[in-house]
């Protein structure tokens, strides 16, 4: 068993989480943007991993993930940055299972049977790109499409590497399902502030998190911010870091009416020796 760097983060109480959407607008300045947070004083980066769908997300990361994608973002290139950045914080992938499945030589491998004319083999799972997500130096995964019910291959690769799964509790998740959430979650629970996409709150979206509370009872635990708003203005912080919350991140404050509900969670179950980040 490994220490989750996630969890630490939160071991002095409640931690600031930042994201980025990788690429948006070029990959160098993704860097930038990221370290700038660092310094500014953020203790989790949450990094997207830019997708052509992405259900969760409103408006400003829908247009962030557009301009990635056309300058060229891709898995692979998203593997490239998490490698090559010089921070010392846990970095969390946020992206859709669709990428994370599909990823790899499997996809390759079923279309060149299928070319053949064999029987094709079942492709795709996420055990590939998870391995190069941890070889890579991500610590967890945020996939807003992945039921809990649906969630056992993840859940198993995330184990065999070290790496933490994190689910998204809305103000609608009954008792059941936020159970079978708690069983599954390491690093934090991701708190969702209120109803629909991500976008700034406005008078009649903004609703208090219910599972906010239901949280603390089975993790003995206190949540400490909430998940409901975009960079709709740039959080304290660097000039730098400002300069990312205009180009589509989002930065939470540091005020209790922050943009991020986190149940820190206890630690990874499984891990192979990975080393931490440098």
């Amino acid at each position: 068993m490994t220490r989750s760097e996630i969890r630490a983060a939160f071991e002095d109480g409640p931690a600031l989480v930042s994201y980025v959407a990788a690429g948006d607008p070029s990959v160098e300045a993704s860097k930038e943007y990221v370290e700038a947070l660092v310094d500014g004083g953020s203790d989790v980066i949450e990094l997207g991993l830019p997708f052509s769908e992405p259900v969760a997300e409103g408006t400003t990361i829908q247009n962030a993930i557009k301009r990635a994608l056309n300058a060229g973002m891709t898995p692979d290139a998203y593997l490239d940055l998490v490698r090559d950045l010089d921070v010392d914080v846990p970095v969390v992938c946020m992206t859709y299972y669709n990428l994370i499945y599909q990823y790899g030589e499997s996809e390759a491998r079923s279309a060149s049977e299928n070319a053949s004319g064999d029987e094709p083999r079942a492709s795709g799972g996420p055990e590939e790109f998870v391995a190069a997500a941890a070889e890579a130096g991500i610590s967890g995964f945020v996939v807003p499409d992945l039921p809990v019910d649906e969630s056992g291959p993840m859940y198993e690769a995330c184990r065999e590497h070290g790496l933490d799964l994190i689910f998204i509790v809305a103000p609608t998740t009954t008792p059941e399902r936020l159970e079978r959430m708690l069983d599954r979650t390491t690093g934090f629970v991701y708190v969702q502030g209120r109803l629909g996409t991500t976008a700034p709150a406005t008078r009649s979206a903004r609703t208090r998190p219910r599972p906010s509370n239901a949280c603390r009872t089975p993790t003995s635990r206190r949540p400490s911010a909430s998940a409901s708003r975009r960079a709709s203005r740039p959080a304290r912080s660097s000039p730098a870091a400002r300069t990312a919350s205009s180009s589509g991140a989002r930065t939470s404050t540091s005020s209790p009416r922050a943009w991020r509900t986190t149940c820190p969670r206890r630690t990874s179950p499984t891990a192979s020796n990975r080393s931490p980040r440098s």
